[in-house]
């Protein structure tokens, strides 16, 4: 497994009432201060800028500016420069946050990059470790178990809805709906107050399936010599065939296979939506009304159901073939990037899980209870029950030909050319023969 900084994701201090269950989370709190970061400041006049490129869109790009910007002024080292293109668009870049989509490209051929821990020892800067959550995709590990990339946007998904919509359609807007079955009856009641697009979803594949696998101990992936997928047993069968009738039914409308949802819900055409807990603090500011944040729904009459969700997001890898001066410049900014004040910073404005417990504990405070709800959620979830060897995460999913695989299938499924159940049989055996 992999291991990370030194830190604990206790429920029991998020004031969840779990006795006793903890998991490990990803960084802890350095030891120095960012402020002391400068006496390890290396002279080489030659290395002025380091490129941090993203795929994060325009909401995302601003608040990783806003912290890069508190760094550049903080340093009289190299600066980092923050551009929204692709990683091969150009020179490579010294950082790159890459995405799912991207990494089956920058991954194939010729190692691009260098592993992080390795930069880290590099430059003197040490990194405390401890196993890292089960729950949590292990894209950013090498076959040794070694930290590879920084994983500086996980999210896992949780539900969002339109109070405002909720009340005009008499649903109780304080108590969402916890269960598929009630979330139906709710979407019903939008319908008959004049809601033209009651429920979407960004990423059907990876939170229809996956997550809803996960979230009720079911296998996503089968393991052994050749991983394929296990998705075609009765919960996933059943879920999928019930989104197909609401599709039929409109209440559930479909816009795209990634985040082209999170724009029509902002703008009030769909009254719920589920997606990456990430999108919290976009969609506050974006949206024109009150948006409540719950857990993703469960299927009341599955035995042992709910479990646990699974994280996952972006990870930000550093390129190979760059200076001695460039990596220790790098270095510096992933201590920046791991100080208790960016973690907060980051979860905050942008969004995304912490990284250490300073985070976790600011999840805690009244003062920023509003602004960090999905923090809470997201944690409640993926610490409900104790990560199981089916409800573990795995990589596999995430190989560009198995999410395509997935993806294929469950529009089959919307566009009516296939039942459920033969849609995700044919996933499974496309899966065995993917390469």
């Amino acid at each position: 497994m992999l291991k990370f900084r030194r830190s604990v994701l206790c429920r029991t201090a998020l004031g969840l009432a779990v006795t006793g269950l903890c998991v490990t989370s990803a960084f802890a709190v350095p030891k120095k201060p960012a402020a002391k970061v400068e006496a390890r400041q290396v002279a080489d006049a030659s290395v002025t800028e380091i490129e941090l490129v993203h795929g994060l869109g325009a909401d995302k790009g601003a608040q990783l500016q806003k912290m890069v910007d508190r760094f550049n002024a903080g340093t009289t080292g190299p600066k980092i420069i923050v551009r929204e293109r692709a990683w091969n668009d150009g020179a490579m870049p010294h950082l790159m946050i890459l995405g799912e989509r991207d990494l089956g490209g920058f991954l194939s051929g010729p190692q691009r990059y260098r592993p992080l821990y390795q930069v880290m020892k590099d430059a003197g800067v040490k990194v405390e470790t401890l196993r890292a959550p089960s729950m949590m995709t292990p894209t950013p590990l090498d076959s040794a178990n070694r930290l590879v990339a920084l994983p500086v946007a996980l999210s896992t998904p949780v539900m969002f809805y339109n109070k405002d919509a909720f009340k005009e359609a008499g649903v109780d807007a304080e108590k969402a709906p916890k269960t598929w079955q009630e979330l139906q009856a709710a979407l019903g009641k939008l319908v008959a107050a004049g809601q033209s697009c009651p429920y979407t979803t960004t990423q059907p594949a990876w939170i229809l399936v996956e997550n809803m696998s996960a979230w009720h101990n079911e296998p996503v992936v089968a393991e052994g010599k050749r991983a394929s997928l296990a998705i075609n047993g009765m919960l996933p069968v059943k879920h999928v065939a019930m989104l197909s009738s609401w599709y039929k039914a409109r209440y559930l409308h479909l816009f795209g296979r990634d985040e082209e949802a999170i724009e029509h819900f902002t703008k009030g055409e769909c009254a719920v939506l589920t997606a990456a807990s990430g999108a919290w603090p976009t969609l506050q500011r974006q949206a024109g009304f009150n948006i409540g944040v719950a857990t993703l729904p469960y299927h009341e009459d599955y035995y042992g159901a709910p479990q646990n969700t699974l994280a996952d997001g972006p990870a930000m890898w550093i390129a190979a073939g760059k200076k001695p001066a460039e990596y220790k410049a790098v270095a510096r900014f992933v201590d920046f990037w791991l100080t208790s004040e960016s973690q907060v910073e980051w979860q905050r404005n942008a969004g995304y899980l912490p990284l250490n417990r300073a985070g976790l504990l600011a999840s805690e405070s009244r003062l920023l209870s509003s602004d960090l709800a999905n923090i809470r959620i997201g944690v409640q979830q993926l610490t409900h029950k104790p990560v199981t060897s089916v409800s573990k995460a795995s990589a596999y999913p995430q190989r560009a030909v198995v999410r395509r695989i997935v993806e294929e299938e469950l529009q089959s499924v919307w566009d009516d050319k296939k039942p459920s159940k033969l849609a995700l049989d044919t996933a499974v055996a496309r899966s065995r023969t993917a390469e």
